[in-house]
Order: C-alpha cells, then structure tokens, then sequence
C-alpha cells in the first residue's frame, strides 16, 4: 500500500512564504515524478510543478520564478518551496507521484495522489 502524505499547508499573508512537504511510502521500487497541482473553488485541478526522475522540472506559467520544487530521493519525499505568495495562490494543493511497486515478481506503475492541504493567502 502506497501513501502519499502532505503537510505545510496554511494561512499566510500576501508576500509571505511556505513550504509544503509530501513524503511516499510503502511498497515503492522506484519514483517516474513527483510534482504539485492545486484545486482552487469552482476551478479545474492544474499543475504547479513537477519533478522527474533524471533532473528535470517544470512550472506553471503563473508560478515561474516565486515557486520552486526539489526532491529528497532518499526519503522519497518532494518539497514545494512558495516565496512571494499571492491571494490568487490560494487553493487546497496535491501532491502526485507516479511511482513504480513490486510485488512478487512483478512491477506495477501507478499515480498516486495526497489528501491536499490547505493553502491560504490572505491579510
């Protein structure tokens, strides 16, 4: 069983900063990606940014510059690194991986989603 747990969600005010944090566990071989969307009320879910095994990332136009993903492979754990936030920032947040299990001698490939969490910029 596969989980993907967030934390680091919450209220800041305009300009502020946060960091949210997503950790995998479970039966995991290895990780494609792990990467952010965000939900905003009465909005479709769109993507923030991703990371993929080998290096590369990418950015929602709108976040380009003020927001900045990184991974830690040896905790299996992605960071979401938010300076500059604005109110049009504000959304529940979902951490995504699409990740490789075993089990026996077989090899599974499945994204997974968190349980979101909050983010809020307001004054």
């Amino acid at each position: 069983q596969v989980q993907l747990v967030e934390s680091g969600g919450g209220l800041v005010q305009p300009g502020g900063s946060l960091r949210l944090s997503c950790a995998a566990s479970g039966s995991i071989f290895s990780i494609n990606g792990m990467g952010w969307y965000r939900q905003a009320p009465g909005k479709e879910r769109e993507l923030v940014a991703y990371s993929i095994s080998g290096g590369s990332t990418n950015y929602a136009d709108s976040v380009k510059g003020r927001f900045t993903i990184s991974r830690d492979n040896a905790k299996n754990t992605v960071y979401l690194q938010m300076n500059s936030l604005k109110p049009e920032d504000t959304a529940v947040y979902y951490c995504n991986g699409n990740l490789i299990t075993k089990s026996g001698t077989y090899y599974y490939t499945r994204t997974y989603w968190g349980q979101g969490t909050q983010v809020t910029v307001s004054s």
